[in-house]
């Protein structure tokens, strides 16, 4: 619920109650109703509270419980993925409609020794690489 939402991103955001209130030019008591789940924000105060803690209006005033907790906006934590004995990951069903990604789609796997591993749809990839040589070229015939 909304109420449980609010305390939890508030405390994570190690936000008190006097600093929301006065982020959304409220009382802290009416922040401390909203929390106990006494009174809703209206969807004014909805809209403000998602963006003071980054996340989507539907995530804050989502019932389901989140496993891994609200995350920002655009970002994710989809769980874990096994790596098959040929190494095939199966990427989980959320993931897969969110990036609209079908069967037959091509990833770039890039890699980071100490970061880690990351998936981009091919054809973003080849966009962004005829971007820097697209730039390139402009700086060549600047000189």
């Amino acid at each position: 619920m909304i109420h449980e939402n609010l305390r939890t991103l508030r405390k994570n955001n190690k936000f008190t109650q006097e600093y929301v209130a006065e982020k959304l030019q409220v009382s802290r008591q009416a922040i401390a109703k909203w929390e106990a789940g006494e009174t809703v924000p209206d969807l004014n105060y909805t809209m403000a509270l998602a963006d003071l803690f980054d996340v989507r209006i539907d995530d804050l005033v989502s019932k389901e419980e989140k496993q891994y907790g609200i995350g920002p906006k655009g970002k994710h934590i989809f769980g874990v993925a096994t790596v098959g004995e040929r190494g095939q990951i199966v990427l989980p069903q959320q993931a897969r409609d969110i990036f609209n990604l079908k069967t037959g789609d091509k990833l770039m796997i890039l890699g980071d020794e100490e970061q880690g591993i990351a998936l981009v749809k091919n054809e973003h990839f080849l966009q962004f690489a005829d971007g820097i040589f697209a730039a390139q070229e402009e700086v060549y015939e600047d000189e």
